[in-house]
């Protein structure tokens, strides 16, 4: 499917128009979103992704459905993941909520330019190079091993490499200036702390990528497959944003769940030349993985410290 140009052209143009609307129209004005709104566009995302499934099912066979559904799947599963770190951001910054959906927006939209460059990359180095699979499998158990004994992450914004940096190259207003990226202190163009919030989610979404991105490759090389599950999981993740950060720490063991997901597709991509994992088989572990997850995190609750 990644040969025939139009498929690219139609595909991004939508996303495009997409974009347009969201911000254009739906999200012209800054407010809060409630959880009742977030839940809306969760729900709406996610039937676009199905949808988009659908097509292709019909279009171009179960097989390639599968694909992209266990791509979409992983993708936005380890999206999960960057929720933890945007409510750490958030906090520490102390953005104000009704300004959360603007960084989200143009972290997004840098996201998927970068996400684009890196899947097109690294779909000709596997191409050309075909051991580097199993360079990707072993980094994913790697990082999967990594995830599972992790403890929880903190954030402090000044002792952030990306933000030091920030303050050396430009001056940085210590205040908002309502939603603005840009300001001005003392006669000279500044950026505010909401820019600064923006640089460290799109950073945090580049790292988050190098897991992600390999781990769809696990299940397909098709780059165009692994492009549009990328791209239609990720449009989702602000509205999951809001939808989920009030409650994500109640999913303790979630952590546990993705970290396994990691190592399964990193043990599959090792093991790709000696047995084929169907995809479906694939999707089924994948989705145990997570729910069984989201479960025992909800059974087993996580025990709050008792005060001395």
């Amino acid at each position: 499917m990644a040969d025939n140009i139009w498929f690219w052209v139609v595909f991004n143009a939508f996303v495009l128009l997409l974009l347009a609307l969201d911000l254009g129209v739906f999200h012209r004005a800054a407010h809060e979103v409630s959880t009742r709104e977030a839940a809306a566009w969760s729900a709406f995302w996610i039937s676009l992704a199905l949808a988009f499934n659908g097509v292709l099912y019909v279009w171009q066979g179960s097989e390639i459905a599968l694909q992209f559904l266990t791509g979409y799947l992983i993708e936005k599963s380890l999206s999960i993941d960057n929720i933890f770190v945007f409510v750490l951001i958030f906090g520490a910054l102390g953005v104000p909520k009704m300004y959360q959906h603007r960084v989200l927006f143009w972290g997004i939209v840098s996201a998927l330019v970068l996400r684009g460059a890196m899947i097109g990359l690294g779909a000709v180095l596997i191409q050309r190079f075909h051991w580097l699979l199993y360079v990707f499998g072993a980094f994913l158990i790697g990082t999967g091993i990594k995830m599972a004994f992790q403890k929880a992450r903190t954030l402090d914004p000044e002792m952030s490499l990306v933000v030091r940096l920030a303050r050396r190259v430009v001056p940085v207003s210590t205040a908002y200036d309502g939603q603005r990226f840009l300001t001005r202190l003392n006669g000279r163009r500044a950026v505010t702390p909401l820019f600064l919030a923006l640089l460290l989610v799109e950073v945090t979404d580049l790292i988050f990528a190098v897991d992600s991105i390999p781990a769809i490759f696990a299940v397909t090389t098709d780059p165009f497959l692994v492009y549009t599950s990328n791209v239609m999981a990720i449009l989702g993740l602000r509205s999951l944003y809001f939808l989920l950060a009030g409650v994500v720490d109640r999913f303790h063991l979630l952590k546990l769940g993705l970290a396994l997901v990691l190592v399964f597709v990193g043990a599959k991509m090792v093991a790709a030349d000696v047995f084929k994992v169907p995809t479906a088989i694939s999707l089924g572990v994948i989705a145990v993985l997570i729910g069984g997850s989201v479960a025992a995190s909800l059974a087993f609750p996580k025990r709050e410290p008792t005060p001395a």
